[in-house]
Order: C-alpha cells, then structure tokens, then sequence
C-alpha cells in the first residue's frame, strides 16, 4: 500500500479545496448578494416570491426575500444570516448589509487573484471595519428623544422606497406616537423602548391613509352572541386561556345505554357542568370575557343571560397584549379565577369595521390600525412599519444618526483611504478594497434610480473632499445635496451593525479554503451549471449558479 492514496470518503461525496473552492464560495454568496441589490433606496423594485404552495409575497424588504427564497447552498444560508441579523439587531438596513458583504468578497477576491494570503484579507477587512465605526462615532449627529421632527424624518426614510410611501408623512406621525407612548426615561437618564406594548393589526377594504393609532388593543372577533351587550364602560375583563367547554375523557371509551332516560342524565349533567363554569365567570365579577379556547353554544347562552359579554378564540397575542393594557392576569383554570385576576378598562365595538376596541384604565400599550385596500398591500405595509417602528426605537434609544443617500458611505471610504496610508503590509490593499466596497451603496441608489453611477460617484467624492460631509444622493432629481438638512437620515446603530455583519460574514467565507460535501456540490444542471468538480459556473441567473440548487 506504500504510495497508493486512501480513499476515505463516500463514493457520493465532493471535494472542492483552494482556489476553486474560494470561488466556489463567493460566487454563491455574491449571488445572494446581487437578487436583493435592485431593491436598495427610494426607486428599488420589488420582488414577487411564489412558494411551493403558490402563496404570492411581494416586498422589496432584504430579510423577507431573503428568508423566503429556496436557498440549499450552505455559503449562501451565512449570507442570509447576516439579513436575519441585521434585522434582529436593528430592524433595517438588511439589503445594504447583504449587498456590502457581497461586494466586501468581489473586491476581495480581485485580491486573492493577486496572491495575497486570505488572512491578510482577513486582518485588514477587520481593521477597516473597527476603523469605520469608529468614524461613525465622530460623523454622527447626536439627537434628542423629545426632537419629534428629527425622529419622523428617520422614520419616513425607513419607509421611503416601500409600500408604505405615498402615506409616509402620516404613518411617521403614528410610529413617533407610538414609540413615545411607550418610552420610559430611566434614573440614568436613558431612553428604553418597549416595543412589546406597540400591537400591529391589519384590515382590508380601506386606504392606507385611513391607518390609526389607538389607546388599547384592538379585537377583531364577534360576540358569541346575538343578545350580548356591545359595549362596556369601566368594565371588569377576564382573560381566560381554558375552554368553556364541557371537559373530555383523555381516553378513548364506550358507554352502553340501557334505557333512554340515562341519555338525559348525561345531557343534563353536561348543562350542570356549563353552569358552573358560567357561575364561576359570574362570581368573579366579570362583565367581559376574552377567551383564548372555544366556548360550549348552550355556555354561550347561559352568558349572554348573565349580560356577559364574550369572545372566544381570540389569538394568543392579543390575549397577552390585553393582559397588558388591562393590568390583568390570564386566567388558565377557572377553578383557581378571583376577582384579582380581572382587569379594567372600557370595551366599545365598531360595528362598521367589526372590532372590538379596548382600552385599560391606566393604558401603557398602543395599537396601530393599519388598513390598505388588498391583503398584499397590507402585508408589505405592516413590513414597512415594522422596520421602521424598530428603527426609530433604536434611534430614540441611541440618540444617534447619520446623511443618508450614500452621505455617510462617501464620507468613510473617504477616510478609511487615507487610514490605508498608516497601514503597513498588504493589509492595506485590503483597507482600499474595503473603502471600495462601501461605494457600492451610492452606486446601486444611483443605478436603481436610473442614473449613471458614475457620474454620481464622481460628485460625490467631489462634494466630501470639499469638506461637505453631508453630501448625499437626491435620487429624485439626481443632484447632490445636503441629505441631513433634507430629512434623509439613518440611526447611526443600524449602519455600525450592517458594517460589523457584513464583514464578520465576509472574513467567515474568506476563511474557508477546502468543502467536503457527503452529497453533490453543483447545480441540478451539473457540471454545465456548476463547473468540473463543484467548481462555480455562471453568475447568470438564480438557478444556474454552482452550489445554488435552484434558490427560487
């Protein structure tokens, strides 16, 4: 056996090492990269997403894509990590992180071709990345949480270029409400944000400039009965997560009826059992009863004679919610129910829109009514005012912002070019490549807009070597203006996050020299598709990329 190679891996298995497998893996990741860069900005386009069970999406949103896409390529998964991240940890900007980290490996293998080592990529990728926040830190302006005008201006850019657009005015003045309805000022003098207390519910049927922000939750159920009060003032609540139902034998079992009156016994048994429960609901003082579970018909009769006003199968959000707005406990055994567990507050149902409306005595949450005239419009609104209810919490939490319109992105490549100068080794062409990629953002704004990307870099760079740190991308009229003092503006903590999980994602595929795959690396068209060996093929086309498998 002395010389002869051993073969240990499956016959089934697939080898990519060096270069190739480099290639292997930017490719795939800038292929995810570059199906969400055409949504960046105000004139991105949107994205029709068809799953296997023909369910329709359209969204220009970057983690909605993202998670949504067919993706089996384990190089493009970390890439969309970074969406998933980005969305946690800021609420916005996924599509510039994702389309930087695509751009951050481009330019970093022009480099690899030039035979500089991945590691020192690696090392001045992650030099360039600490270096840009810490500019990010001096270029940002400092706002207060009381500064309303501000903070809408960081939420209309939030939802400038989606579905929620042409009512962005009005929706910023909703999410700036909402947010500073449930904002405590800490001893430290820190802002805190809860957005648990900001409840999002839809309708159909209206504009969107028909939205409204609510004290209270909003309830989008019917009473359980024709002759149940609609309404009720000053009003003691039950949340009840327990069925009013009679309860049934957790095993399977057989009755034998002998003579037609023990049928009746049970019967009647069974209404003795809903009595109670009713009786239970009554004795706890209760005038409006928000059930969790279903509620037993003759249950339902027995409360609307009691003047109990009911509602059954409510969601589990909504019953968490109300027990926040009621000051309530959620009650899960009606045995162990007292008057404690109740909360107060009024309940008024519209008939016209069929919602309850509720609202506590001493209310912290606030619900935000979005209507639109189709299901598919109001999906992608609510997803606009998702991300921007998070980006303005994180704004009125940090206090920072930034120039949008490709501002800020000029303004670091700018500087990080001239931090490449103090730094010794190839390390700086790393720096450089870094600078470059951050560039990207103001040239997809600019191409998506139908400009010559260009050109506008070219004014740009102009305008922020002239000293003019707030210059930016009017995509509108093309011309180059002070976005800051133009209302376009960007929470500071949401770029320093984009910039940290884009180069982190980068460096991790950088890092890889050698894929092992137990089953085959290429796409279903083979080696056409994907190139001898696993190697990539093609950038055209979602399908036809090596490792893709068929993302959409």
């Amino acid at each position: 056996m002395q010389g002869q190679p051993m073969i240990i891996m499956g016959d089934d298995s697939q080898r990519v090492q060096d270069e190739d497998a480099q290639s292997h893996n930017i490719n795939a990741a800038r292929a995810v990269s570059d199906s969400v860069r055409s949504t960046l900005g105000p004139k991105g386009m949107d994205k029709m997403l068809v799953s296997s069970m023909g369910d329709v999406t359209v969204t220009n949103d970057g983690v909605t894509i993202l998670t949504e896409m067919d993706i089996n390529n384990p190089t493009a998964e970390m890439i969309v990590e970074v969406a998933e991240t980005q969305e946690d940890e800021a609420g916005d900007g996924t599509t510039t992180a994702v389309a930087v980290a695509g751009e951050l490996l481009k330019n970093a293998e022009g480099l690899l071709e030039q035979d500089i080592h991945p590691t020192a990529i690696i090392k001045g990728l992650q030099m360039a990345s600490e270096q840009a926040r810490a500019e990010i830190g001096e270029l940002a302006e400092e706002i207060d949480a009381d500064d309303t005008d501000r903070i809408r201006k960081v939420a209309e850019t939030s939802m400038t270029g989606k579905g929620a657009e042409s009512n962005k005015e009005q929706l910023a003045n909703l999410i700036v409400d909402a947010v500073q309805n449930v904002t405590v000022e800490t001893q430290t003098g820190e802002n805190v944000v809860d957005l648990e207390y900001v409840n999002i519910e839809t309708q159909t049927g209206q504009s969107a400039g028909d939205s409204t922000l609510l004290d209270g939750a909003v309830i989008s159920k019917d009473p359980v009965h024709d002759n149940m009060p609609t309404e009720a003032e000053d009003a003691s609540v039950l949340l009840l997560s327990e069925a009013v139902e009679v309860e049934e034998a957790n095993v399977d079992s057989q009755v034998s009826l002998s003579d037609p009156d023990q049928l009746q016994q049970f019967l009647d048994q069974e209404d003795e059992q809903l009595k109670a429960k009713v009786e239970q609901i009554k004795e706890t003082g209760a005038d409006v009863v928000f059930c969790q579970k279903g509620i037993d018909d003759l249950a339902q009769h027995y409360l609307a004679k009691e003047g109990i006003l009911a509602v059954r199968r409510a969601k589990k959000s909504d019953i968490e919610f109300l027990k926040e707005v009621l000051g309530a406990n959620i009650v899960s055994d009606l045995d162990s129910a007292r008057a404690a567990d109740l909360g107060t507050g009024s309940v008024t149902r519209d008939e016209d829109d069929g919602l309850f409306y509720v609202e506590g005595g001493d209310s912290h949450g606030v619900t935000i009514l979005l209507r639109g005239s189709t299901d598919h419009v109001v999906d992608e609104l609510e997803r606009g005012i998702t991300d921007a209810l998070e980006v303005v919490a994180q704004t009125v939490s940090d206090g920072r912002v930034l120039a949008g319109g490709g501002a800020i992105e000029v303004e670091l490549a700018s500087r990080l070019r001239e931090y490449a100068d103090s730094v010794s080794g190839r390390e700086q062409l790393a720096v450089e490549a870094f600078a470059d990629s951050l560039e990207l953002v103001p040239r997809v704004l600019s191409e998506n807009a139908g400009l010559d990307p260009i050109d506008t870099l070219v004014d740009l760079r102009s305008a922020h070597e002239s000293g003019d740190e707030h210059a930016g991308l009017n995509v509108y009229d093309g011309e180059v203006e002070d976005t800051y003092e133009a209302g376009v503006v960007e929470p500071a903590h949401a770029k320093e996050q984009a910039l940290s999980s884009a180069t982190e994602a980068a460096n991790l595929v950088l890092k890889i020299d050698d894929i092992i795959s137990a089953g085959d690396l290429t796409t279903e068209g083979g080696e056409e598709a994907g190139g001898p060996g696993g190697a990539p093929g093609g950038m055209g086309g979602m399908g036809g990329m090596g490792g893709m498998g068929g993302m959409m």
